[in-house]
């Protein structure tokens, strides 16, 4: 998953995207200090409790 967070004056705007492709594209687009995130997310079972 990729998130583009979007700090604006008095506000703060989070958009989630499925691909890169998409996110790259809409962070082009997007007026104001923006970051670009990857969000990875580990399963191992060794760490979950049954």
């Amino acid at each position: 998953m990729w998130i583009i967070t979007v700090h604006l004056k008095n506000d703060i705007k989070i958009f989630e995207f499925d691909n890169e492709k998409e996110a790259k594209e809409a962070f082009k687009r997007i007026q104001g200090y923006k970051i670009l995130t990857e969000v990875i997310y580990f399963h191992e079972d060794c760490l979950v409790e049954s």
